[in-house]
């Protein structure tokens, strides 16, 4: 029987959240992937991330840039460089192996101990019916890695202690966070009414701001038994159970 509160196309999902006025300042520039789209994001951005309509664990995303003289991509730890955009473009076409993929603006992660990392919003519709973002926790990459995802090696850090370093208000920071949780589950829901989940995941620039990177609605629960605190993934899973148990 089909999933019908999993939304796998992550461009349905950004067409959806990106005309709520509250969550498209925190949206980057996503469009669908040609050449001429690489070329005009490259153009204006330096770096983007090159992703797959459907995917997850951040599996055949790339990181392409536009150097001084030339341009390169990487896919795992492989790198490729290449002298035109023409072959920029035909080597990623290879690696998408025939699946339809985005260009996304390319924001620079912030670093912990010399590896980015982003953060991971839970937000989930309470026993009561509201959305509620239940948990914040951060995703360190791989060394050589351009995902943070667990399943790819990445590393789960308390969300306090990565953003400490860049700031003395990391509680308005989170607050700012757990804000967007609660926005994005209410705008999906609107539209995909069976949607009871998400896991945002969250960059931040070195000022501070908050970017959508992706919104997933079958996130992982269980990265939060890392969680500093065990009563949150207790709650994570209390409102699971809960909601789980009225559909049945």
């Amino acid at each position: 029987m089909k999933d019908s509160s999993y939304i796998g196309s992550k461009w349905k999902k950004t067409v959806v959240i990106e005309k709520e006025p509250r969550l498209a300042p925190f949206i980057p520039d996503t469009v669908r992937m040609n050449e001429l789209s690489l070329r005009s994001m490259l153009d204006q951005y330096g770096m983007v991330y090159v992703k797959p309509v459907h995917g997850t664990y951040g599996n055949g995303v790339m990181r392409a840039e536009r150097r001084r003289y030339g341009y390169a991509y990487q896919l795992g730890e492989k790198m490729s460089e290449h002298d035109s955009l023409k072959s920029l473009y035909a080597s990623i076409l290879k690696d998408t192996g025939g699946k339809k993929y985005l260009v996304q603006r390319g924001i620079h992660l912030l670093l912990h101990k010399g590896r980015k990392f982003d953060l991971r919003v839970m937000a989930q519709l309470s026993p009561q019916g509201q959305w509620e973002t239940t948990g914040v926790i951060g995703r360190v990459a791989a060394e050589g890695k351009i995902v943070t995802n667990y399943h790819s090696g990445g590393e789960l850090v308390p969300a306090e202690r990565l953003l400490e370093p860049y700031t003395d208000q990391v509680r308005e920071k989170l607050a700012q966070l757990a804000e967007l949780g609660v926005i994005t589950g209410q705008t999906l829901q609107r539209r995909f009414p069976d949607v009871y989940k998400i896991g945002l995941d969250i960059a931040m620039e070195s000022n501070l701001k908050p970017w959508i990177l992706e919104v997933n609605t079958r996130p992982d629960p269980y990265i939060f038994r890392k969680h500093p605190n065990p009563k949150v993934f207790r709650k994570i899973r209390k409102y699971e159970r809960a909601y789980t148990s009225k559909k049945l």
